[in-house]
């Protein structure tokens, strides 16, 4: 054997020791790691470790390869170390991106509320959303001037491929930049019921195309990120949990209307009692309207169980039911009188 194959093969051996030395040492740090309070410990080792054992694998593969005579010379471009640089360069942006990903995981709590303003929370919130993309562009950036790729070309070919890409995929496109601002404005969280365009629901997930909420159905809806920043998006969780729950009512004609709001402030007291409503702001009834049949009135109490506004109407109407049938009110159904002349 050649003394130059035999050279490849310790360095083979010993890449391969050291592969499985540093992976046992890696073991043995994150286990103590974990033992500490510090969590900027775990981080590092989670962001390095796999990239690391990576690039080991590579430096030993490359240099077995350039130290031995196995390659024939028609293949000898493969050891060209610009092919080392990117590689590295595309473990360190690994690195980089792994890191800075998992410190924003582990400190978002903190980091939001520290933020000093609404500002600074849109600003973190449209940089989580958009850093994998920058940052792996640079890198490819980097990659191409590496390989002394000259870019210009691509960028005029990028144009034209953009314009078309634009016109067949504008929609793809317009979700993904909808999902940054979304990210960034932040008109709704997870958990929040919202109601888009005829649905009403519980945003469950955010993605960055799409956006998913449950229905009162407990039917599962994904809508386009594109939709909720063009159109209205009423957020039933904000700017606090108190809404307001209507109730209509509407009596016969000749009814005693003192005696009606009477009855339903009554009504209002029994449901706040049961921890449905909220006594203050303080419950409301107001006479809207002579309508064509009836005499309509409107009953508004207040609630912070915002997912429950069905159980408040029911527990109402129930109770109003009951009540006019027991002080003789009447409920009155659209009618006509016709008269008729001899």
């Amino acid at each position: 054997m050649e003394p130059s194959n035999i050279l490849a093969l310790i360095i083979l051996i010993s890449g391969i020791i050291g592969i499985i030395i540093i992976k046992a040492v890696g073991n043995l740090l994150k286990s103590r790691a974990k033992r500490t309070e510090s969590v900027i410990d775990d981080i590092i080792l989670s962001s390095i470790g796999k990239p690391l054992i990576l690039f080991l694998i590579i430096i030993t593969v490359y240099s077995t390869l350039a130290t031995s005579t196995l390659i024939p010379p028609e293949y000898t471009w493969i050891l060209d170390n610009r092919y080392l640089l990117v590689c590295i360069t595309i473990l360190a942006t690994w690195i980089f991106w792994s890191f800075v990903k998992n410190v924003a995981n582990q400190y978002e709590e903190y980091i939001l509320q520290s933020a000093t303003n609404e500002a600074g929370i849109r600003f973190y919130h449209f940089f989580r959303s958009t850093f994998s993309y920058i940052v792996w562009i640079i890198a490819g950036i980097i990659i191409l001037k590496i390989l002394n790729v000259d870019i210009t070309p691509l960028l005029a070919a990028g144009g034209i491929v953009g314009i078309a890409a634009g016109f067949a995929g504008k929609d793809i496109l317009g979700n993904f930049f909808s999902g940054a601002l979304l990210a960034a404005d932040q008109p709704f969280r997870i958990g929040d019921r919202i109601q888009v365009q005829d649905y009403i629901g519980d945003v469950i997930a955010i993605g960055p195309r799409s956006t998913r909420i449950q229905t009162l159905d407990s039917q599962l809806i994904t809508i386009p990120n594109s939709i909720l920043t063009n159109d209205v998006v009423i957020n039933y969780a904000e700017p606090d949990l108190k809404i307001k729950v209507r109730v209509n009512i509407g009596v016969a004609y000749g009814s005693d209307i003192q005696k009606v709001k009477t009855i339903l402030f009554r009504i209002a007291d029994e449901i706040i009692k049961t921890g449905l409503c909220l006594g203050d702001p303080k419950p409301s009834v107001f006479f809207l309207e002579f309508a064509e049949s009836s005499l309509n009135l409107q009953m508004i109490v207040w609630t912070e169980k915002y997912t429950m506004t069905y159980e408040i109407r029911d527990f109402i109407n129930c109770r109003i039911q009951t009540e006019f049938e027991r002080e003789g009110i009447e409920i009155p159904f659209p009618q006509m009188d016709v008269h008729m002349n001899k």
